[in-house]
């Protein structure tokens, strides 16, 4: 299956109407994680184009002192649009993509652990999209920035459906997201090669793996703060909005306790990516391998803590602003290493510079750069200073474009080979290089400028102060160098598919697993698996003289894949629940008027409680009787446990119901919002665990053969049901019992 009969038959099927029919039809329906990986990336790349208008719009607009391009509420439509679209439905596309693509290859694996829940991950990436910018038409786009600000995000100021689009289309992606993280730790963990120990894994496989859990750390604690807005929005809630109880910095916590990770979420990817080309083109062995793989847990851990660094501004109080500068200081450290580590793999070596070497320099370049104007802002004091100007703008993008475009920029004519069986064009390749750079730089090196000399962000225009004029003409001229290098991009993909050089298997004489089958893979990724016993497999085959020393035991040990994602699905539904608590303890410490705690009925609650409670024994008898294949007993103890539930959730809603006839709904106070959004959410869960235990209640109904092919499912629903059940404990003290120790 090599590249030139792959690109015949991808002629013969546009030529042929019932074959392309048919063609059409399997990649809509594909669940394949090859074709999955690369619809993601031509939904990145589709999503680039529009954000890259965005943004041309945008710099035309502040070309010129004093000017009316647009009004400015088309402004602040554009800059939502923008900052959505770049980080949800760019960055994290073409960043997935390339790990659907490459990291089932590099571990040996078939596919993903889960290719339907694979395909459903990423066809959420345009139905996101597609709700995000059909607001436009749906009576305005939401206007109020990508970190969507309260009380300007509450209705009261934005009356318009935008917000409440941009919501839905953000909790969407959400969903994608944390199904494709569930994913990859199932894939990582239970679905490797024989040899392939965690301690053999690629660094890029090890990276994504590790980036997984900040995502199920980070997207949960969004979701839940998505809930509460459209609450606030649909319902009269309280939340967010001052005049009515809520906290506008409440909101800030939340989506910047999600803000911040979202950064290395997608920085992590694209560490990954430079730490496996660096050493191809050097020549070398990565240094310091467990160094490298160490930052970046450290990475992970630390980004989960520095949130308020974004929030320094808003008074805090002196304790929490010295804890938030010494975390977000900390974390340069980890990033240092892998800075250090990169640079020291390339000393000595026999550097080839193809394209995405430089494009792997310039990201080094770039990213130290970033880090450096980071630092300031673990400052207190100079982030004081610099928070609201352009000196923030320019160090956002230096991450964002600087660092993750540079570094997928190459990963994209190193991988493309493997995904087409085409070499990419060298020359294009280096325009593409030097178009991007220079624009880079031209449009956000001045701006760090335009901050220091006081121009303030998140303005549609400014008056002609000496020096803002010509400063931001250069950066709107540098975002025109960066649109021609896409297009030269772009000209050379499609180009290089049909007519580049036929690349064969291993082009870069690289060392992972990826490049040990045929130039596409075949459907089943391999027909053999080399024998793994160091982190360089290819290396050892190609010099069987010098191989690397074995690292570990060849002892592969890989846990059922569904019990390792449904565990993997429950950790992140740590950080919802964990969040809705925060948010109504939040409001406990400071007791409001009107209905509170004690119009809670606590010895009808502790009955359906203790029902629910007792579910969890019934249900672990249900297991034991399908352990011992007793079909009439498992019948029993599931009914039972069916049972139990729907009693907790009618004590519930009798609770709830009692509640609306004395005159306490969502909408009353403070308490009634955290209330019924905590207690709902977790009905809502109970609810979900009895329809599916239903449906395991009516398969083994149907007959005995549902033991043998549904155990280990049987297992996972328990896990879930039991959890529901932790839940409650929590939520039955904060919400019922605590009042009684106040």
């Amino acid at each position: 299956m090599n590249g030139t009969s792959t690109i015949a038959e991808f002629k013969d099927v546009i030529l042929d109407p019932a074959k392309r029919r048919h063609y059409q039809l399997a990649w809509l329906s594909t669940v394949d994680h090859k074709r999955i990986g690369v619809l993601y990336m031509l939904t990145g790349l589709f999503f680039l184009i529009v954000g890259g208008i965005e943004a041309l719009v945008i710099r035309l607009q502040l070309a010129v002192p004093n000017n009316h391009l647009v009004a400015p509420e088309t402004f602040n439509q554009l800059f939502t649009l923008h900052g959505t679209t770049m980080i949800f439905l760019v960055a994290m596309p073409l960043l997935f993509g390339f790990v659907n693509y490459i990291l089932p290859l590099q571990i040996g694996a078939r596919d993903m652990a889960f290719p339907r829940l694979n395909a459903f991950g990423y066809w959420c990436q345009p139905m996101g999209g597609i709700l995000l910018h059909f607001s436009i038409l749906a009576g305005g786009a939401p206007a109020v920035g990508w970190f969507s600000y309260a009380p300007l995000s509450e209705t009261p100021y934005s009356s318009s459906p935008g917000v409440d689009y941009w919501a839905i289309s953000l909790f969407v992606l959400g969903l994608g997201t944390i199904s494709f993280a569930i994913n990859t730790i199932a894939t990582v963990i239970s679905c490797r090669a024989p040899g392939m120990t965690m301690r053999r894994l690629p660094l890029f496989t090890w990276m994504n793996f590790i980036n997984s859990f900040l995502i199920l750390i980070a997207l949960p604690v969004l979701n839940a703060g998505l809930a509460m807005i459209l609450i606030d929005r649909r319902l009269d809630g309280h939340f967010f909005l001052p005049i009515r109880g809520g906290s506008a910095v409440l909101w800030q916590h939340i989506f910047w306790a999600f803000g911040h990770p979202e950064v290395y979420i997608v920085a992590v990817p694209a560490f990954g990516m430079i730490a496996e080309m660096i050493p191809v083109f050097s020549r070398k062995p990565i240094f310091g391998y467990e160094a490298v793989a160490a930052s970046t847990v450290a990475i992970v851990v630390l980004s989960s803590l520095v949130w308020a660094h974004h929030m320094f501004t808003v008074g805090m109080g002196r304790a929490m602003d010295l804890f938030f500068v010494i975390t977000s200081m900390l974390i340069a450290i980890p990033t240092g290493v892998k800075v250090l580590n990169w640079s020291a793999t390339m000393v000595g070596g026999r550097i080839r510079f193809r394209v995405p070497m430089l494009f792997s320099i310039a990201f080094l370049v770039q990213f130290l750069c970033a880090g450096l104007t980071g630092i300031s802002h673990a400052s207190a004091a100079l982030d004081w200073q610099t928070k609201n100007s352009y000196f923030l703008v320019a160090h956002f993008h230096f991450v964002f474009v600087g660092a993750i475009v540079f570094a997928m920029l190459g990963a994209l004519p190193y991988w493309f080979p493997k995904m087409s069986g085409r070499m990419m064009s060298e020359l294009l390749g280096k325009w593409t290089f030097w178009l991007w750079v220079i624009g880079f730089n031209m449009t956000f090196i001045i701006q760090h400028v335009l901050g220091l000399y006081g121009m303030p962000r998140r303005i549609f225009t400014y008056p002609d102060i000496p020096g803002w004029g010509w400063m931001n003409m250069v950066s709107t001229i540098g975002v025109f160098f960066m649109g021609a290098g896409s297009l030269v991009m772009i000209w050379n993909i499609a180009h290089s598919f049909f007519r580049g050089k036929v690349a064969g298997d291993n082009p870069w004489d690289a060392w992972t697993l990826e490049w040990a089958t045929t130039s596409p893979p075949p459907h089943e990724n391999f027909l053999a698996l080399p024998p793994i016993h160091s982190r360089r497999p290819l290396w050892d085959i190609a010099n069987p003289d010098r191989p690397d020393p074995a690292v570990g035991d060849d002892q592969v040990v890989l846990p059922d894949h569904n019990k390792t994602g449904i565990l993997a699905f429950l950790f992140s539904e740590v950080g919802f629940f964990g969040t809705l608590i925060l948010a109504y303890l939040y409001f406990y410490v400071h007791p409001q008027p009107g209905p509170g705690p004690r119009e809670l009925d606590l010895p009808r609650t502790l009955v359906f409680s203790m029902c629910l409670f007792a579910s969890s024994f019934t249900f672990w008898r249900s297991e034991v009787a399908m352990h011992k294949r007793r079909r009439g007993s498992m019948l029993g103890w599931l009914a039972l446990t069916i049972v139990l539930g729907a009693v907790f959730l009618g004590g519930q809603g009798n609770e709830y119901w009692k509640l609306f006839q004395s005159g306490v709904d969502l909408s009353t106070n403070m308490f009634a919002t955290t209330f019924f959004t905590l207690t709902g959410f977790h009905g809502l869960h109970v609810l979900m665990g009895l329809i599916t235990l239903l449906i395991f209640l009516w398969m083994v109904w149907e007959g005995d053969s549902v033991y043998a092919k549904f155990d280990d499912a049987f297992k996972c629903v328990g896990y879930y049901w039991h959890f529901v059940d932790v839940v409650w404990v929590f939520v039955l003290f904060t919400v019922y019992l605590l009042p009684l120790l106040r």
